[in-house]
């Protein structure tokens, strides 16, 4: 019986085995992966975008975005995190700053959705938010009060009105930037922001998040806003105007007794 088994016994058989484990995680990998969605866009859409990727962004992020001496890798940071950086004209960058300024996009909608497929190609990362996730008639704008007051107003104010930073750097004030820009930014953490992952803020918590900072570009509902700043505008206002009116006060009457 030994020896039957053992002229049973193949030499590839170990080798088989370790191809059809391969095979089979492959598969496995393929079909669940995030790259395999169809957020990453059509083959054509991805092909076009890196034409443009290698004419306009290769110089610092290499042609297949893997990075370079003076610009980070591409790779991993996700379809969102491209459509971000050139929705708001942030990138390509005129120069080297403290941090990228908001600007009037450099390219189309259709060329920086072609774009943003292309470096989505390049590793698994966030997509591109769905209508549906970022649409404010949907979140819960008293919840997503609370969210933003403890996780976003410590730099970007409690309305949204933006703040100074350190070494340069600011809070951009979110009044006008859109719901989808507002969810792919915590979705990817862009320059000094922190990356809102969904342990710490669910897809629901952005978009009430969202649903409260489009509720604050109505008009005041308590008159002036003095900016938004807080106790900040409103104590130098009582300053100038209390204390002002107090000291011309004071002068009238003791010029009209004297």
């Amino acid at each position: 019986m030994k020896a039957l088994a053992a002229g049973r016994r193949s030499k590839r058989a170990p080798l088989i085995l370790l191809l059809l484990s391969l095979f089979l995680t492959g598969w496995v990998y393929a079909a669940l992966s995030p790259a395999a969605d169809a957020e990453t866009g059509s083959a054509g859409e991805v092909k076009q975008g890196e034409a443009l990727f290698q004419s306009n962004c290769s110089t610092c992020h290499g042609n297949q975005g893997q990075g370079t001496d003076i610009g980070p890798s591409l790779i991993g940071v996700g379809a969102a995190s491209a459509d971000f950086q050139l929705s708001t004209g942030r990138m390509p960058m005129a120069a080297n700053a403290p941090q990228a300024p908001v600007k009037t996009p450099t390219f189309t909608s259709e060329e920086i959705a072609a774009m943003s497929a292309f470096v989505g190609s390049l590793g698994p990362g966030p997509h591109i938010p769905t209508d549906d996730q970022v649409d404010p008639a949907k979140g819960n704008a008293a919840k997503g009060m609370q969210l933003f007051r403890t996780n976003c107003a410590m730099c970007h104010n409690a309305v949204g009105a933006g703040g100074a930073l350190s070494r340069g750097k600011v809070a951009p004030p979110l009044y006008e930037v859109t719901p989808r820009e507002i969810y792919e930014a915590m979705l990817t953490g862009p320059q000094s922001m922190p990356v809102f992952n969904e342990a710490s803020v669910t897809p629901e918590g952005k978009r009430d998040i969202i649903a409260y900072l489009v509720e604050q570009r109505d008009p005041s509902p308590g008159g002036l806003s003095l900016g938004s700043l807080g106790p900040v505008s409103e104590g130098l206002w009582v300053w100038v105007i209390g204390l002002g009116s107090l000291i011309g006060l004071s002068v009238w009457i003791g010029a009209k007794s004297s």
